[in-house]
Parts: structure tokens; C-alpha cells; sequence
């Protein structure tokens, strides 16, 4: 991405096709066409799960290739990468043949947004680094959505505010040229749009470096008498002294996002549900004990976390699966507990626990939940995005296997508290 594309270049003295020939003039031979890195493309990567053997991925706004280029040789992946700028595509053509990776890589000159000639549901991955802007968030969510096969993940990075309060220059520089939401309101976007946050990445400040870098000698270096690249130059310097100046009010962060499961309604338990959440819970465990502790829950005002009880409905309208999130606290901050997770068992192995899981996890995220814990299956949880809660410092109570206490950290930051749990009084340790 640049952020000001050659469009915001405003010089009525200067012919749009001058100003579009200099901005690209600028841009070629870049090693990136916005904010990233290779550890970031990696970690967005992981966060998406397990895929096929060869997964089909879409690379929209693919620019010279540096994600196409991995996605190929290190998950295995066939590659259609979009641009609508041939010489971009000329450049990734040329360095996956070096790679030999000619067969993994296919291009196509195109619009990001006119993706009609491409089928539903032919792409186990759709891939958007620093290109959604040219799109927009919003209807990139309702666009793509189409491409993706059962399963699939829409990953994609976008820059968004990251303090409560930016500057009034970096927000008149933005509004002027793309307006920012927070992180928050973009994962509501896609949580209304349909889908579940799998992860977010906040980018680091060296993402900004491996793009503002190269373009600054770039800009340094350009022959400003040539038509339109002057007015390119300042621009780019314009976008880096923003930066430098401002870069602590926005920043890039990654979403990772796939779309719910259509089989399973999942939404807010409301005071009818109660006594099929109890029984549910009463059918899933061996023992009545999970149930009593949502009813005990329940009443404890400290750990009840209103909008954070969830139910999943089959098809014909039944609670299939439950969900709760209450407080707890990590060395006297703040956190949350999932549990108990209960699914009805005739619909055990159906999707029904992970679909409100997932939809409970959402719930969190966008109330603003920053660490969340659960003690359960190792082989069950990570899918959410939970690891080894010793990994982050974080130990329980009582004594468990390591692998079985989890925690999540929703932001993706790493900035969680350590310590040691304290769970409400009602789960009795």
C-alpha cells in the first residue's frame, strides 16, 4: 500500500496521467508496497490454522509479491495474485521463477473489486496485506466473502487508530485521505458482517520501516524534473513526517477472519434459556457440578459479565451448545475465565461447541476483554488461538498439567498481566 495513493497527489498543474506515471515511478523496484514484514505475514499465517496440502490462496492488491512469494514456498500454496499494475506483476513473475516457484504462482491484471470472473468458493485463504484501503474494510468483508471455500479465512491488514485521542493533524491527515477506525470497530465490522475474529496482529514499528525506509532513498534519489514527481516526492515525505510525528495515534494491525458456521445461530442467552443452559450443562458433564456453578455464577455480581453467556441454536430453534465468560483475576488485574463449555449430546462432534465458543470469544473481544484463560483439552482450544498460559506467566491456583491451562491473549500484543489466577468464589478454589 501507499497510503497516499497517486490520486491524492493534487496538482491541477500537473496531468493525472503524469501523476499516476511518477507515483508508480516512485513505488517501483520497492521490496514492499506498504507496511510489513515477513515475520508478520508468518504469524497473520499461523493465526489462520490448519490448511489444505495445497491450499488455493487469493493475494488481492498483491503489489510486487513479497506474500505471494512466501505463502508459495512456505505453505505450499497456489497462488493467484491480483494487481492491477502489470509491472508489479511483471516483478513477481520474475522473482518466482528464481525461486522456482513458476508453478505455484499464477497473476492476474485485475481489480481488486472486480472479482466476478473468480468463482465462490474457490480459495481456502484471501489474502489483503496493506491493500484494503483501495477497497475499503466494509465491503472488502461483503466482496470476498463469496471467494472463500467452507472454512476458509479472509486475512487482511489494515490501518487503524491506536490511541483513544490522535492528534488533530494526524486525524485532519487521515480523514483527508482514508478515514481509521480503531481495531475494536473494524472487528465489530466483521463480527456484524458475519464473521468471527480468529486473531489480531498489531504490526510493530519496524513493519513501518522495511516500507517508509526504502521509499525515503526513493524519494532521495528521484529526478524531480520528470512531470508529476515532484509532487510525488512530497507526498511520500509528507506520509513519512506524518509518521515520525504521529505515529503513536495509528498504526497497521492484521485481521484474521473466518466466516461463522451457517449451521449454528449463536446469540446472547436470554432469561428462557436458563433452564435449557442448565440441563445441557447437567447432560455434558458426569457430574451436576457445572451446572450449580453457572447458577452460582449467576449470582455473583463481581463475576458475571453481562452479554457474555452465550447459547448456540440448531436448525429447528433447540439450544445445542453454552458458552460463559465470567471475571477473574490475574495478580489483582482484571481477566476472564471461559467455562463451562456444554454441548447437548446429540449435537456433541457437530460444530455446535465450536460455533459458540467462537461466538463468546467475539462477544469478549469487542466489550474489550484483553486476556482470557480457560483450563481444558490441549487439543481442543489452541484452534481459538489459546497457548500455554506459563508461556505469558500465568499459573493457576491448584495444580494441572501445563499444557491444560490456556490463555488467550485477545489484542495479540503480548502486554497481558502475570501472576497468579484468583477464580470467583463459586468455582470453589
Amino acid at each position: 500500500m501507499s497510503d497516499n495513493d497517486f490520486n491524492d497527489i493534487n496538482d491541477n498543474t500537473v496531468s493525472t496521467e503524469a501523476l499516476h506515471d511518477a507515483f508508480f515511478a516512485l513505488h517501483h523496484g520497492l521490496p514492499r508496497q506498504g507496511p510489513g514484514s515477513d515475520a508478520t505475514t508468518r504469524r497473520l499465517l499461523a493465526l489462520a490454522g490448519p490448511l489444505p496440502e495445497r491450499p488455493r490462496v487469493l493475494d488481492l492488491g498483491c503489489g510486487p509479491g513479497r506474500s505471494a512469494l512466501l505463502l508459495a514456498a512456505e505453505a505450499g500454496a497456489e497462488v493467484t495474485a491480483v494487481d492491477l499494475h502489470e509491472p508489479f506483476l511483471a516483478e513477481l513473475r520474475a522473482a518466482a521463477a528464481a525461486r522456482g516457484l513458476d508453478d505455484r504462482v499464477r497473476t492476474l491484471r485485475a481489480d481488486m473489486g472486480a472479482s466476478a470472473e473468480l468463482p465462490d468458493g474457490s480459495f481456502d485463504l484471501v489474502w489483503a496485506e496493506s491493500s484494503v484501503f483501495a477497497l475499503g474494510f466494509d465491503r472488502a468483508l461483503a466482496e470476498w466473502r463469496r471467494l472463500l471455500a467452507p472454512g476458509g479465512t479472509l486475512v487482511l491488514t489494515e490501518c487503524v487508530w491506536t490511541s483513544s485521542e490522535p492528534a488533530p493533524e494526524a486525524r485532519a491527515f487521515w480523514e483527508e485521505h482514508y478515514p481509521l477506525r480503531s481495531v475494536t470497530a473494524n472487528a465489530a465490522a466483521a463480527v456484524a458482517a458475519g464473521y468471527h475474529v480468529l486473531g489480531t496482529v498489531p504490526q510493530p514499528e519496524s513493519d513501518w520501516d522495511e516500507y517508509y525506509g526504502p521509499l525515503a532513498h526513493h524519494a532521495d534519489t528521484a529526478d524531480t524534473s520528470v512531470p508529476g514527481m515532484a509532487e510525488a516526492v512530497a507526498a511520500a515525505r509528507a506520509e513519512i513526517a506524518m509518521r515520525r510525528a504521529h505515529g503513536g495515534d495509528y498504526g497497521y494491525t492484521g485481521f484474521v477472519l473466518r466466516p461463522a458456521d451457517p449451521r449454528w445461530r449463536t446469540r446472547e442467552e436470554t432469561a428462557a434459556d436458563i433452564p435449557l443452559v442448565r440441563a445441557i450443562n447437567a447432560a455434558a458433564f458426569p457430574t451436576p457440578e457445572e451446572a450449580g456453578l453457572v447458577d452460582a455464577l449467576r449470582t455473583d455480581g463481581d463475576a458475571w459479565l453481562p452479554g457474555l453467556s452465550y447459547v448456540a441454536e440448531a436448525a429447528d430453534g433447540t439450544v445445542a451448545a453454552y458458552a460463559l465468560i465470567t471475571r477473574c483475576q490475574v495478580d489483582g488485574v482484571p481477566a476472564a475465565a471461559l467455562a463451562p463449555v456444554a454441548v447437548a449430546p446429540e449435537h456433541q462432534r457437530t460444530g455446535a461447541g465450536q460455533a459458540v465458543v467462537r461466538a463468546v470469544l467475539d462477544a469478549a473481544r469487542l466489550r474489550g476483554e484483553r486476556l482470557i484463560l480457560v483450563l481444558g483439552h490441549p487439543g481442543y482450544y489452541p484452534r481459538f488461538g489459546f497457548a500455554r498460559a506459563s508461556a505469558y506467566g500465568i499459573r493457576p491456583p491448584f495444580e494441572v498439567p501445563d499444557e491444560a491451562m490456556m490463555a488467550l491473549d485477545v489484542e495479540g500484543s503480548g502486554a497481558v498481566a502475570r501472576g497468579t489466577i484468583t477464580y470467583p468464589a463459586a468455582f470453589g478454589v
